[in-house]
């Protein structure tokens, strides 16, 4: 079962290296030496056998894949990635 406690570990990790979009939504701009950090602390603070994190690769950035409504939010200069 996931703890409360467990879990805002990892987004406390997550915002130090991206926005927090949503409740657990994350942009982040990272090189690769970044995103290897950045996995290695969240899953340094994950039970691994109960929590689980995505890591989606968006590419280069393409101003028309996002469609805002309201606000609208800084994206990344390059390679998006969602976690």
């Amino acid at each position: 079962m996931c703890e409360p406690q467990r879990l805002r570990q990892v987004c406390k990790v997550m915002e130090s290296y991206g926005e927090r979009l949503q409740y657990s939504l994350f942009i982040c701009d990272l090189s690769r030496t970044e995103l290897i950090h950045a996995r290695a602390e969240v899953e340094a603070k994950m039970k691994l056998s109960e929590d689980s994190v995505v890591i989606v690769d968006l590419g280069d950035v393409d101003t028309g894949r996002f469609t805002f409504i309201g606000r609208r939010r800084p994206l990344p200069t390059h390679g998006v990635r969602i976690v």
